[in-house]
Order: C-alpha cells, then sequence, then structure tokens
C-alpha cells in the first residue's frame, strides 16, 4: 500500500495506546529496524531514520534485528509457534523457567508465564489473595503501595496506581480501594528520611489484618513518574512485611534486566520478594511475554488449600516462539558485559543532560543506570517536543512533564550524545 493509503487506514480502524479514535495526530509509519534506528517510510523533520531511545517502551534492550534473536524465533518457528500449555509443556518454556529462576534473586524457584506486564501483576495480586484464602485468612484481601507507582492497564494493576492524578484517576470510583502510603521521597543516593521510613512501617502495621501484600516498583517508579528512591525504602518495606504476616510484590517489570545497573533492581536493597514480576525486556523486545516468579512458601500455601490450583491459565501462557525468543534475549544479555555498557550510557547520560539542567523551564535533570529524565516545571507540548526531537534524528515519547529517554544497551557513544542532545531540544520545545 501507499504511504498516504496506509495512514488513511490506520487513522480509520487503528486505535492507538492512549488516544482517541480517530486520531489527532498523526503517528510515524516505520517500515523496518535495525539496530538502534528505525527507518520510516517517508522523510519527517528532515530525517528519514530515527535513534531509538525508548528502546520501545523499554523493551528493545538489544535494538533491533539482531541476528541471534532472530535465529532463535527462525529456529523455533520451523519446530512449533504455539501449542496450548495445559497438560502440555515443552523445552523453550522449560529452559526460559529455568534461567529466570537462576539468574533472578535466590527463592524464587516457580515461574508462571504470562501474556505482559500487566496480566504478570494480575496473577501476582491472584497468587497472594488465594494463598491467604488457603491460609483461612480471606479477610486479607487489599493491597498497600506507594503513590507515584504504575503497574499496568489491566483491573488489579490500576487499583494500585496513584488514584490521584494518574493514568487511571478516571477508574477511582469503581475500582477496589487499595492502601496508599505517601510517594518515597526522591534521590536514589539521598540519605533515607527516618520520618517516611516510620510512615512505612506504621501504615503496614496498621492495615496489616487486612492486607494480601505490598506491592511496588523497586528504585525506580516507571511511568508514574520516572521517580527514583532509595533502596531503604524496600529493605523496610521487607521488614515490616516479615513482622506482620504481609506478602511482598516487587514489580520488576521496568527496572528488570539490568535498566538500573543491577540485574534487578531488588538487588539495590539486597533482599528478595515473595513474588516478583517481569516483563518487558524479557523478549528483548521481539514478543509480548512476561513471568511472575513466587517462592516455595507461596506456592506450596497455594496447593494446600480448598482450591489446591492457580486459578489462571491464559491461552497463549508458555508461548513456544516467545519462551525461545526470551531465552535466547536473557543468555544474549548474560554472555555480554550489560553492567558495562549500562555503565557506559549512564555516564553518557550524565554529561549530556548537564546542559539541561539550564534551560528555561527545566525543573530537574536526573540518571540512573541507563535511564535518563528531564523535569520541566509545566506539561509537555508533545508534538512540538516530538518534532524537535526527530529534528535531532532522534524518537522519543515524552509525557506529562517529563522527556526522558531509556536506550537500547547496544547504543553507541556518539548516538547516546545524540540522544541527549534531543533530550535538551525536546525540553526546549516543550
Amino acid at each position: 500500500m501507499r504511504h498516504e493509503q496506509l495512514l488513511d487506514l490506520d487513522r480509520q480502524h487503528v486505535w492507538h495506546p492512549y488516544g482517541p479514535m480517530p486520531g489527532r495526530t498523526e503517528p510515524l509509519l516505520v517500515e523496518s529496524a535495525a539496530g538502534v534506528r528505525l527507518r520510516l517510510a517517508e522523510e519527517f523533520c528532515g530525517q528519514r531514520e530515527l535513534v531509538d531511545g525508548m528502546s520501545s517502551w523499554w523493551s528493545a534492550v538489544h535494538g533491533y534485528n539482531h541476528p541471534v534473536l532472530n535465529e532463535a524465533a527462525h529456529r523455533q518457528l520451523e519446530r512449533m509457534s504455539h501449542v496450548m500449555f495445559g497438560g502440555l509443556t515443552h523445552e523453550p518454556a522449560v529452559r526460559l523457567a529455568k534461567r529466570l529462576v537462576d539468574v533472578t534473586p535466590p527463592g524464587l524457584e516457580h515461574v508462571f508465564l504470562a501474556d505482559s506486564g500487566s496480566v504478570s501483576v494480575e496473577v501476582a495480586v491472584k497468587m497472594c489473595l488465594q494463598y491467604w484464602r488457603s491460609q483461612g485468612l480471606g479477610g486479607k484481601q487489599r493491597l498497600l503501595t506507594w503513590r507515584g507507582g504504575y503497574h499496568g492497564d489491566t483491573w488489579q494493576p490500576m487499583s494500585v496506581c496513584d488514584p490521584e492524578g494518574g493514568m487511571h484517576e478516571l477508574w477511582s470510583g469503581v475500582l477496589p480501594r487499595q492502601v496508599f502510603a505517601s510517594a518515597p521521597p526522591s534521590g536514589f543516593d539521598a540519605p533515607p528520611d527516618e520520618q517516611y521510613l516510620r510512615h512505612l512501617r506504621e501504615t503496614v502495621a496498621r492495615h496489616a489484618d487486612e492486607l494480601a501484600a505490598v506491592i511496588v516498583e523497586p528504585v525506580v517508579q516507571g511511568a508514574g513518574g520516572m521517580r527514583f528512591h532509595s533502596p531503604a525504602y524496600v529493605r523496610v518495606l521487607r521488614e515490616a512485611c516479615d513482622e506482620h504476616g504481609v506478602l511482598l510484590v516487587l514489580d520488576e517489570i521496568a527496572t528488570g534486566f539490568g535498566r538500573t545497573g543491577a540485574l534487578f533492581a531488588s538487588e539495590h536493597a539486597g533482599i528478595v520478594p515473595d513474588v516478583m514480576c517481569l516483563g518487558k525486556a524479557l523478549t528483548g523486545g521481539y514478543l509480548t511475554m512476561a513471568a511472575t516468579l513466587c517462592t516455595p512458601r507461596v506456592a506450596e500455601g497455594i496447593s494446600r488449600g480448598d482450591v489446591p490450583v492457580l486459578a489462571h491459565g491464559p491461552t497463549f501462557m508458555g508461548n513456544p516462539l516467545a519462551a525461545a525468543v526470551a531465552d535466547a534475549s536473557v543468555g544474549l544479555l548474560l554472555d555480554g558485559d550489560w553492567a558495562g555498557e549500562v555503565r557506559r550510557i549512564e555516564g553518557g547520560l550524565r554529561a549530556g543532560l548537564a546542559e539541561a539542567a539550564g534551560l528555561p523551564g527545566v525543573r530537574e535533570t536526573r540518571v540512573l543506570g541507563a535511564i535518563g529524565v528531564v523535569q520541566l516545571d509545566h506539561e509537555v507540548d508533545m508534538e512540538r517536543a516530538t518534532r524537535a526531537a526527530a529534528g535531532a534524528g532522534v524518537w522519543l515519547r515524552p509525557f506529562r512533564d517529563m522527556v526522558y529517554a531509556m536506550p537500547p544497551y547496544v547504543t553507541g557513544d556518539e548516538d547516546v550524545a545524540r540522544i541527549c542532545t534531543a533530550m535538551c531540544a525536546a525540553a526546549a520545545e516543550g
């Protein structure tokens, strides 16, 4: 089809995320991608290729069209692309589950393979609710989290997103009513705030009898605001949960697989959750897949109950094609110098974003691992900011009052510098 025909059909029929129908802004038509570059069907702002500063919403950590992942997909396609997981199993799922058990913090021994990050959170919540029901404590049905978080777009995940000013405020009257602590004070390296530590302990203690679990994003709050916080707050939650008989769920969908400089963000805090959610980078951005891991305590607790099964089973659970690519993606990460690459990108982001701090309208810049954020004192003008970034040769997707980047780990130094230039341009124009 011609470029104009495709965009016209897109406008008529395709509903894009967080957009109206029909859309009010025309999306860019991508015809191919390789390495860290997206090739457009037509020139935009003087550019035919854009460096992807977003890793396709933080998932394409190896870049695009990677030969190792391509080969894994081709090899699996020749065997089978899918088979139901009920009553059957297959090598890709078994290999992936074993690899995830090996690389995640010790004690997470059981793996439930889900369709997407949001579904992995649904599964985690169901695990926790069913665990307490199996213990004869069915009244423990609520979740505790802190404000400023984001956990997905399906029902239970929406209920633990910030209900005031968050992405799902629209549903605050009908979602399950959860317990919210104040947002953690900002600053990964900042000394922990003793008053806030007390607040966390007291909130868990006050609601312990009704809490099934605490669920938070460790160290980095992603789509809720791209905020960084001290690992000490995660440690205190672990202590409080242990003291008061509450399960701890860590949502590492965005932070897992090296993004913060540790393989998993929970490692910064030196703790192990009862349940961990993984997604995004799991398949290197090739296919949708996520995982919910839990400890033997949780699994055995459910299996001893009056309903001794985890009542969840997506049609595409354990999809062989996605599992094979995920296993190859995690192997590719571990076989390479992911930690060195993330440190290199972190250094490049710190250097390149230094000038942004002095721009009019910029409130703050912050960097952690392969994450760079320019915080504005006003809402971003999305169209102007996007065009400014594209004019500098980079694809960015600002939102709210932020221009941010999460580049693929294979992004070279020159392209990291280009991303920083584009972020500054977008902040200046947005």
